[in-house]
C-alpha cells in the first residue's frame, strides 16, 4: 500500500516539475528581453517614435485597457471567422485532391503562386469588395492566408499514407468515403494542427494588416493605426502587445487541442519526454 501511495504521489509532482521545466526558460527569456530592452531605452535615451520604454507601453495598456479590450473582441471575431473559413476551405479542397492525386501537383502549384501574393494588395480589395467595416473583408483575408498552409499540409497528409494500410483497406471493400475518414484523415491531422498553428499568427497578421487599411472604429488595427498617427506610440505599442498575445493565445489553444484529439501520436510523447 505504501508503494502504491508513493507512485501516486509522484506522478503529481513530476507532471509539475515537467510543467516548470518548460514554463521556466521561457520566463526567464521574456524578463531578460524586457529588462534589456527598458535598461537600453532609458540608458540611451531613446524616443518613444523609435520605441517607448515597456514601462510606458504598460502604463498606456492600463490607461486604456477598456477601449483596447473592446477593440479586441471586435478583432478576435473577424480572426476567428476566417480562422474556420480558411481551415474548413482547405481540408475540403485537400480531400478533393486525395480523391484525385493527379490534380494536385498543378492545383497546389496554382496555390503558391496565389499565395505569392502581398497582403497590402488583399486587404484594400477586400475592403472594396465587402465594405470597409463589414466583418468578412477582414476575415476574408485572412481566411485567404489560413487557407494555404492548411491545403498544402493536410493535402499531404491524406496523400502520404502507408500503401499497406490502403491494401487492407481495399481488401476489406471499403469505400473511398471510409477510406477518407478512417484511413486519411487521421494520418493527416498531425500535418493539419501543423498548419493551422501556423494559421493562427497568419490570420491576426491578417487582420491587423487589414483593419489597417480601414475598419469598423472600435477594431484593434485602427486603434494602432489611429494612436501612432496621433502620435501616442506607447498606446500604440500597447496595442500591438495584445495583438501578439491573441496570437500567442490562439496558438496554445490549436496546441491543446492537438493533445486533447490525439494524444496516441508519437511528437506529443517526444515533447514530454
Amino acid at each position: 500500500m505504501s508503494t502504491v501511495r508513493l507512485v501516486r504521489g509522484a506522478a503529481p509532482m513530476s507532471g509539475v516539475r515537467s510543467v516548470l521545466g518548460r514554463a521556466l526558460p521561457v520566463v526567464v527569456t521574456a524578463v531578460v528581453i524586457l529588462g534589456s530592452w527598458q535598461l537600453l531605452v532609458t540608458v540611451l535615451d531613446i524616443p518613444s517614435f523609435i520605441v517607448p520604454a515597456p514601462v510606458a507601453v504598460v502604463s498606456a495598456f492600463q490607461a486604456e485597457f477598456a477601449t483596447i479590450m473592446s477593440a479586441s473582441v471586435v478583432t478576435v471575431q473577424e480572426v476567428l471567422l476566417g480562422l474556420l473559413l480558411g481551415a474548413v476551405a482547405g481540408v475540403l479542397v485537400a480531400l478533393a485532391l486525395s480523391r484525385f492525386p493527379g490534380m494536385s501537383a498543378p492545383v497546389l502549384t496554382a496555390a503558391v503562386i496565389i499565395n505569392c501574393a502581398p497582403i497590402v494588395a488583399l486587404a484594400p480589395i477586400f475592403n472594396n469588395w465587402f465594405g470597409v467595416t463589414n466583418l468578412m473583408s477582414k476575415a476574408g483575408v485572412a481566411a485567404v492566408m489560413v487557407f494555404f498552409p492548411v491545403l498544402v499540409n493536410t493535402t499531404r497528409g491524406f496523400l502520404q499514407v502507408s500503401p499497406l494500410h490502403l491494401e487492407i483497406m481495399e481488401s476489406l471493400a471499403a469505400k473511398p468515403r471510409q477510406v477518407a475518414l478512417m484511413l486519411r484523415l487521421p494520418n493527416a491531422l498531425p500535418y493539419l494542427f501543423n498548419a493551422l498553428k501556423l494559421g493562427t499568427t497568419l490570420a491576426v497578421i491578417g487582420v491587423i494588416v487589414t483593419e489597417y487599411f480601414g475598419g469598423p472604429s472600435n477594431a484593434l488595427g485602427v486603434y494602432i493605426a489611429y494612436q501612432a498617427a496621433l502620435p501616442r506610440f506607447e498606446y500604440a505599442w500597447a496595442g500591438i502587445a495584445v495583438a501578439s498575445a491573441l496570437g500567442l493565445l490562439l496558438f496554445g489553444v490549436m496546441s491543446l487541442l492537438e493533445r486533447l484529439l490525439m494524444p496516441w501520436h508519437e511528437s506529443l510523447h517526444d515533447r514530454e519526454s
